[in-house]
Parts: C-alpha cells; structure tokens; sequence
C-alpha cells in the first residue's frame, strides 16, 4: 500500500510522463514509422516502469525502516543504471526499433517525471517533527 505522499507523485508525475510519452510515441510514428513508433512505446514503458517501481521502494522504505532509506535510494538507483546499461548493450545494435527515438523518449519521459515528482513533492507537507513528542 502506498503511502498519502507516495500517491499525488504517482498520479502527477505518472500521468504527466504518459502524456508525454503518447506524444512522443505519435510523433515517432510520424516521422519514423513503425521502428520510431516501437522506439517510443519501449521507452516511454521503461521510464514509467522504473520511476514507478523506484517510488514503491523508496515509500516502503520511508515508511518501515526511515533509518536506510538514503541507502535504499541510492541502490535503487544504482540498479535502475545498471538494468539501463545491460538494455544499452543488448540493444545497441537491434533493428526491432529506432535506438535514437528511443533515447530521445527516455531523455523526455526522465525529465517529465523529474519535473512532475519535484512539482508534487514541493507543494506536499511533510511533518519532520511528531506532535506531541515534545517536552
């Protein structure tokens, strides 16, 4: 179960980097036909995979053990850019879809979710003392 901050992320910043993935998707299709159309869905999945995988790990570890939740950011991340990298070089040089479109799509869909997530989690607020745990 997601916690009350982890949803408006997952909405906003979810619905946002589809929106842009759609566009892009369109716009490959357009301009580069069924392997730029590919290109686009494969990463525009990718992205919506990772940041929303990422969110679940990070919210779990805020919530049950908030002492290693750096730790647990920092490695989700780690892995994130290794299984990225591997992808890179097993598809470095496929002809199933437009490479270039489907960094492009990454690169836009990254920002998208970037800028939605640090939107959200700007205008959230989030206790960092527990009332009544004063003197």
């Amino acid at each position: 179960m997601p916690s009350a901050t982890a949803v408006p992320v997952l909405r906003s910043a979810g619905l946002a980097t589809a929106i842009v993935g759609v566009l892009t998707i369109i716009v490959a299709g357009i301009f580069r036909g069924m392997d730029g159309l590919i290109g686009a869905v494969v990463g525009t999945v990718l992205v919506l995979l990772f940041f929303s995988i990422g969110n679940f790990i990070l919210n779990w570890a805020l919530r049950e053990h908030p002492q290693i939740a750096l730790s647990i950011a920092l490695l989700t991340y780690v892995v994130k850019i290794g299984f990225l990298l591997v992808l890179i070089v097993l598809f470095a040089d496929t002809t199933l879809f437009n490479t270039k479109v489907f960094a492009l799509t990454v690169v836009l869909c990254t920002i998208t979710w970037t800028t939605a997530e640090l939107l959200v989690w700007s205008r959230t607020r989030v206790l960092y003392v527990e009332p009544g745990s004063g003197p």
